[in-house]
């Protein structure tokens, strides 16, 4: 099964391992996005401090944001 991205969602945002992360998981909406924790991002197979840092920053802008890890 490919797990290739074919959307734009957050080109030129996050680095492409991190965008196939998300594409594997059927996330292709900041809003899909806002309902993980940045700790299920981690631990996505891609992902790192600095794609989840970017993606943070990005978020920040369009108002969106991770769910809290503690609820």
């Amino acid at each position: 099964m490919s797990h290739t991205v074919t959307s734009d969602f957050l080109q030129g945002i996050i680095p492409m391992p991190a965008r196939r992360a998300l594409g594997k998981e059927k996330i292709d909406s900041l809003e899909k996005l806002s309902e993980y924790s940045e700790k299920e991002i981690l631990q996505m197979h891609g992902f790192g401090k600095n794609a989840l840092e970017k993606l943070k920053i990005y978020m920040t802008e369009n108002n969106m944001y991770f769910k809290n890890s503690d609820a």
